[in-house]
């Protein structure tokens, strides 16, 4: 099930892209034969600057629809358009952000930071600044040179972030980024996220099993900033409470 907060007004600044599917389903071959069918046509309009979270139970096929428009496999059948252009292969100008940080063991903070600048060949000198601004907008300030084995959790998921964000994608999966995180840090890294995309205002396409987090993330007519307040606020609980009781009508929750 998708939510999303509306794309930004006109006049303002938007570095996000439009996101288009039609018609798409992903069929993939069994092991010992026959297919799974893992998304059946799909239908999904995204505009430039829009945060979206897809929500759902493990196997309904959230990472397979992030897989599909990052081009990193092929629909079985529709298309696919990212910034307008018909998805072929492996799309440019995003960042991925998995549920396991991945940062590389023998690279810095910073060095991890700005590996896809290293890979993609910007300015080092531009993209540095960048990086060290990210880091300290995220609390990071002086952990440059630290390595990943002397990071929490937590903090090593928000250099897996900078490390997205420090390229400017135009567009941002994020595949389950805070699942492994403890429910207090989790929060923050929801806090952060929130603030660094009215800041960037890139198109997200967030995946998660939680229901409240997505409400936090998006939810067109609650007030933003958001912090712990939210959660008690009515219309946040109408909004988890509908989606909840989509998914007990359709038999993925049980009250019995």
């Amino acid at each position: 099930m998708a939510v999303a907060d509306g794309a930004p007004q006109p006049n303002s600044a938007c570095a996000g892209v439009p996101i288009g599917l039609r018609a798409v389903t992903k069929t993939y071959r069994a092991a010992r034969g026959g297919e799974v069918q893992a998304l059946d046509e799909i239908d999904l309009s995204i505009g430039a600057g829009e945060f979206v979270s897809i929500v759902g139970p493990s196997g309904c096929g959230k990472s397979t629809l992030l897989m599909l428009v990052a081009g990193l496999i092929p629909p079985t059948t529709g298309t696919i358009e990212v910034d307008s252009r018909a998805v072929k292969g492996a799309v440019g100008n995003i960042a991925i952000v998995f549920q396991r940080d991945v940062l590389l063991d023998w690279r810095t903070v910073l060095a991890n930071v700005l590996l896809p600048v290293e890979i993609k060949k910007l300015d080092p000198a531009v993209h540095r600044r960048k990086a060290r601004e990210l880091l300290r907008s995220v609390g990071l300030a002086g952990f440059e040179d630290k390595y990943p084995a002397e990071l929490s959790g937590g903090m090593r998921q928000r250099v897996a972030i900078c490390r997205a964000l420090v390229q400017d994608p135009g567009l941002l999966l994020m595949d389950e980024p805070f699942g492994a995180l403890d429910a207090l840090t989790r929060e923050q890294m929801n806090l952060d996220l929130q603030r660094m995309w009215l800041r960037d205002r890139n198109t997200v396409l967030f995946i998660t099993h939680s229901i409240e987090e997505a409400v936090l993330l998006v939810g067109n007519d609650l007030a933003r900033p958001r912090g712990a307040h939210t959660r008690s606020e009515a219309r946040f609980v109408e909004h988890v409470e509908r989606i909840r009781r989509h998914f007990l009508a359709l038999g993925v929750l049980s009250e019995t």
